[in-house]
């Protein structure tokens, strides 16, 4: 490629317009950057909250994307340990300052300067994008694109959430929701040697969540959540997927000594929780973001070790429109993964 070449994207004209494809200039990676030859991009839910406008920094056109698996086709000054051609997927944590605190800590997904595709450069609903080389996590030769895709911010949030709360190997885990991110959330719980529980609404599911690997299955329809929880000892941790604050707050009560309520599920209603709740033994309630690259370099590891994948349903590019309506209403089953062809 060259800066004269075009490729396409998918592009979003307003905030809350429709994908329209159309052509761009090719860009060539500038200093600490490289440039990526799209293969996979998958379709979350925060992609969302960049086409609507709502992620402060964000400007139209824009094209959104931040589930990127691809190869490296073109490397500018300053980069090290990175080759054409290598296999690589970035996630929401785009980039960072390398400065601040959160940076020095190893906690760049929580710098002030974060830099997520889709709002600080153009996203991988595209041919082709340019990101900085810190960004980068090489994807290992067992996975494919597609494979891969989802879990550079779906998997790593999930599998970042559980490694890092206070459950250990044993411990009783809750995942809440049986979505993209949940339905993952309980194949790394059950791989990473929890007694996993899937929760959610309607009995049909319960199948589902048992072929994912949990020992137990909670209908939210029929059962209150707590309740089913503490007959089954309590939950040292509830990872919330869901995106209903109601559902989570039904959870609290199911919490045993010292559990931890999770959350990774974006919703803008409060969750509710009194103060009794949480001192009683000892509970918490916090939220958790993704990882940075090296997280999901990790969890691409794991994922090839333990046997994870994305359940994904894969469209070309140029259906992403329709591809993330399907994923808006829920009918997603679990992933939709973009395609390009490359």
């Amino acid at each position: 490629m060259s800066s004269s070449a075009v490729h396409r994207s998918m592009q979003v004209a307003e905030p809350g317009g429709d994908l329209s494809l159309i052509q761009v200039e090719t860009q060539e990676p500038g200093p600490g950057q490289v440039r990526i030859t799209v293969e996979a991009c998958g379709v979350c839910h925060s992609d969302e909250l960049i086409t609507a406008g709502y992620m402060p920094g964000t400007t139209f056109p824009v094209t959104t994307g931040h589930e990127i698996a691809g190869r490296i086709d073109a490397i500018g000054g300053n980069v090290t340990g990175w080759s054409v051609g290598d296999r690589v997927a970035v996630g929401w944590y785009g980039g960072s300052c390398g400065h601040c605190d959160a940076c020095r800590e190893g906690d760049g997904v929580l710098c002030p300067e974060l830099q997520v595709p889709g709002v600080a450069y153009a996203g991988g609903f595209a041919d082709s994008v340019v990101v900085p080389a810190v960004a980068l996590a090489s994807i290992p030769d067992e996975l494919t694109a597609v494979e891969a895709a989802p879990l550079a911010c779906a998997g790593v949030t999930v599998y970042n959430a559980l490694r890092r709360s206070s459950a250990r190997s044993g411990d009783t885990v809750a995942i809440l929701g049986l979505g993209g991110l949940g339905h993952l959330g309980v194949q790394f719980g059950s791989k990473m040697g929890f007694s996993t529980i899937a929760i959610a609404r309607g009995p049909e599911k319960a199948s589902l969540a048992h072929k994912l690997g949990a020992s137990h299955y909670i209908d939210s329809a029929t059962e209150e959540p707590a309740d089913a929880l503490q007959a089954l000892g309590g939950a040292k941790v509830v990872l919330a997927t869901v995106t209903d604050a109601a559902a989570m707050s039904a959870t609290v009560n199911g919490l045993g000594r010292r559990g931890e309520l999770v959350i990774v599920g974006v919703a803008m209603a409060p969750v509710k929780v009194t103060p009794l709740q949480l001192v009683v033994e000892a509970k918490r309630v916090y939220g958790h973001a993704s990882g940075i690259a090296v997280d999901t370099q990790n969890t691409l590891k794991f994922a090839v070790q333990s046997g994870v994948r994305a359940w994904t349903e894969e469209v070309p590019l140029e259906e992403a429109g329709a591809a993330f309506q399907k994923m808006l209403s829920g009918q997603a089953r679990f992933r939709m993964v973009l395609t390009t062809g490359n």
